[in-house]
């Protein structure tokens, strides 16, 4: 099933309720309260927005999976579900970035980890192993192993994952999305070559976050 419409389908619930609520404070002619549910509204489908991106391709470029903000950029080791050594790229989205996730490249979905945790804001460093996440693996045509982790945060409380294991995904696709703020973290190979920096402005689907060797 595609996930190309306008309004992310996950958003249709929230924005159907907050109309009707709407509405029937219209009937009651209560101005004030009108307008602020007018822009709670506004801002719910806003926040489920799910644009086209386009990217510019070139040899082993992976793109971008979330909007928002680097936060982190380092050299990892890891011994759970997620093993081995990678280079670790994480991004902080606020309510105000679009919330689809995309897939870093293209490959074949190999292993979907879901983990429960706690909900601690999500530009912390502890986010990444004590949220609450859901870990994706997609490995590359050259056997190379890429990890996409969605992470709720401190308003975020549902992880949603279109993909299941088997599933082939191309390089920008619509994987999943999470609600009202979050995080998604990157694992690429250790000898990958990383083409953004803590502080930059990423966007989902269009900014070449490194390359493969």
């Amino acid at each position: 099933m595609k996930h190309d419409c306008i309004i992310a389908q996950e958003g249709y619930p929230f924005i159907i309720l907050s109309l009707v609520i709407t509405v029937f404070v219209a009937f009651l002619g209560i101005r004030w309260l009108l307008f602020l549910l007018a822009l709670i509204t506004f801002f719910i489908v806003w926040f489920f927005r799910n644009p086209e991106r386009h990217f510019i391709e070139e040899e082993k470029v992976v793109i971008c999976p979330a909007d928002g903000k680097v936060i982190k950029v380092e050299n990892v080791e890891m011994n759970g579900t997620i093993a081995g050594k990678f280079k670790k790229i994480s991004i902080f989205m606020n309510v105000f970035n679009v919330h689809v996730n995309r897939a870093p490249y293209s490959g074949k979905t190999e292993a979907i980890n879901y983990h429960e945790g706690k909900f601690v804001s999500a530009n912390l460093d502890k986010a990444s192993l004590d949220n609450e996440r859901n870990e994706v693996m997609i490995r590359t045509e050259d056997a190379r192993m890429i990890w996409a982790v969605q992470i709720a945060g401190l308003i975020a409380r549902r992880i949603v994952c279109w993909v299941k294991p088997g599933d082939v995904v191309q390089k920008g696709e619509r994987f999943g999305l999470i609600r009202f703020g979050s995080r998604v973290d990157v694992y690429l190979p250790e000898d990958s070559r990383i083409a953004v920096n803590i502080g930059d402005k990423v966007r989902a689907g269009e900014t070449h976050l490194g390359y493969l060797s």
